[in-house]
């Protein structure tokens, strides 16, 4: 439905459904931030490195990673820029960042009745300025416990909000093992065909 797509549209909203849906998310802010102090306050809290993100944008636009106190006002009037430039709006969100995750994608399905079901999961770590370059389906080198609850949880997020059609729910995986719920998008995407050369 519209509003469905519009909740998992917006990255804000999106990560307080995860939240509720008890799917782990990257240690971040519940809401847009709206100045350079909330940021100074959230890197004193969790340290460097952190990353602001587009709230109503994806594609790479308005991120910008900031490793040290020195580089925060420059990458966040930056992002903030870039974000009203590309998106129509600043508003941004910041997140502890994720050093050299792996990015695992799970493809849905949902139907009117609540059923959603997942086909399985695509990795789409070989990535060219925050464009997916290659898909590889199934994950390689993914431990089957690790498998499973990642899947499940998708299909969780997606019932949580009575998702229906095709989607994707995406994750950051860390070098420890660790998932964090990132994004829905919420279509068919162009990489399905991987998914279906997997679910035949």
């Amino acid at each position: 439905s519209p509003e469905v797509v519009g909740k998992m549209g917006d990255k804000v909203e999106a990560r307080a459904i995860a939240i509720s849906a008890g799917v782990p998310v990257v240690p971040g802010t519940d809401a847009p931030i709206s100045s350079l102090s909330e940021a100074q306050e959230f890197s004193q809290a969790y340290g460097f490195p952190i990353i602001f993100k587009a709230a109503y944008g994806g594609g790479g636009r308005g991120m910008r990673v900031v490793r040290s106190y020195e580089e925060l006002e420059e990458n966040y009037t930056r992002a903030f820029s870039e974000a009203l430039s590309a998106f129509g709006n600043g508003a941004l969100f910041v997140e502890k960042f994720v050093e050299k995750p792996r990015h695992i994608e799970v493809q849905i399905l949902g139907d009117q009745h609540g059923n959603v079901l997942h086909l399985y999961e695509r990795d789409c770590s070989i990535q060219r300025r925050h464009q997916k370059v290659v898909e590889i389906a199934p994950a390689a080198h993914l431990d089957s416990q690790l498998r499973s609850k990642l899947t499940a949880d998708a299909v969780r997020l997606a019932k949580q909000v009575g998702y229906e059609n095709a989607g994707t729910v995406e994750f950051l995986l860390d070098k420890h093992g660790k998932y964090y719920f990132i994004e829905v998008n919420s279509r068919l995407q162009v990489e399905h065909t991987v998914t279906e050369e997997i679910t035949e």
